[in-house]
């Protein structure tokens, strides 16, 4: 713009000059001065933040991207601090019980079986190829996007560069996901200011984020594109494949309720979510499961609110990888009890 604002200045200084020779300097100058003002704002919106361009220059010389293209990319983006508000307040810190009601309510079951009806086949070939249960797959996409309806609706670029360059706590995941962000627009041909996601950058009917949308998305139609944000068929087959590769085991359980000394459980309950202490062991140290468990499985003691009271369960593997999708307790929770609801009422035909 500056630069064309400097030709349309002479040709304008040709035609005021030569109409009337006895122009003054001192209102040709007005003039010129006039149309940088004009121009002024274009340039200005080119001045990123120190840390963009820090980010700039690793992305070229790591990736090779333009720097003048990703330049003008960033000078779109626009301040959102309802991002770091959102962040900063997660639902999934609700206690259980209120958070259960929000995701296995009627909404979703309903849904759920309508989604699992129109996409039988693909849940079956998705169930059968990567050893995931179909009711799991479902649970999934609608305790994330009520099956495809409420994907988003924050630009995932102005998102992921919010929480990257002024999110302090999680500055570094972001950043990441940013660089993969950009690299996935690069490999996939997509506008990087038209997709559209959660306050997180998570993108698509299932909500992968880019790194995972660049891992564990698959092209499940053979249509040659990996389509999470259009494609049923893709994220049924994506959601899959994400769970196979972080370790699901077809045909074992989830949770199994436990009881267990209140008093007893803190140390229990501090070593974490991944199962590494044998069933054998956990009922030495006073945990009771609820119904019959090999001594020999492994497993971790997890608590959740109830309006009762904490309740305790022991997590399996599967449970476990269920929170690789998203770590909170909670949304594991909720993702197996829709997923139990959804395989108790399914009937392929009414």
């Amino acid at each position: 713009m500056v630069e064309r604002a400097g030709l349309e200045n002479r040709n304008t200084r040709k035609r005021i000059v030569g109409s009337n020779p006895t122009l003054s300097a001192t209102r040709f100058i007005l003039l010129i001065l006039a149309l940088l003002v004009v121009a002024a704002p274009a340039r200005a919106q080119q001045v990123l933040a120190p840390e963009i361009e820090v980010f700039i220059a690793e992305m070229a010389d790591k990736h090779q991207f333009e720097p003048g293209a990703l330049r003008r990319l960033f000078a779109q983006t626009q301040p959102r601090p309802e991002i770091l508000r959102a962040i900063s307040a997660p639902i999934t810190t609700l206690p259980w019980h209120e958070f259960r009601g929000r995701f296995v309510d009627a909404a979703r079951i309903n849904g759920g079986i309508r989604f699992w009806r129109e996409h039988a086949a693909t849940l079956e070939r998705a169930s059968r190829e990567f050893g995931v249960p179909e009711e799991i797959i479902v649970a999934t996409i609608g305790v994330e996007t009520l099956y495809g309806r409420n994907t988003g609706t924050h630009r995932v670029l102005e998102a992921l560069a919010m929480l990257a360059f002024q999110y302090p706590p999680r500055a570094d995941l972001f950043r990441s996901e940013l660089e993969e962000f950009l690299l996935l627009v690069r490999e996939a041909g997509f506008d990087a200011m038209a997709i559209r996601g959660s306050y997180a950058g998570a993108i698509g009917i299932p909500q992968f984020l880019p790194s995972s949308y660049r891992r564990y998305a698959v092209d499940f139609n053979g249509d040659g594109r990996r389509d999470l944000m259009k494609t049923p068929a893709d994220a049924i087959g994506s959601v899959a494949n994400y769970y196979k590769s972080f370790g699901w085991r077809s045909g074992e359980g989830i949770t199994v309720p436990a009881e267990v000394d209140p008093g007893n459980a803190q140390p229990l309950l501090g070593i974490g979510i991944l199962p590494q202490l044998r069933v054998g062991e956990l009922k030495r140290l006073g945990v009771a499961p609820a119904t019959p468990l090999d001594d020999g499985a492994e497993a971790a003691l997890f608590m959740v609110e109830s309006e009762a009271g904490p309740l305790y369960w022991l997590g399996l593997n599967n449970f476990y990888v269920i929170t690789r999708y998203n770590r909170s307790i909670n949304y594991a929770m909720a993702v197996h009890e829709l997923a139990r609801e959804l395989r108790t009422q399914f009937k392929p035909e009414d």
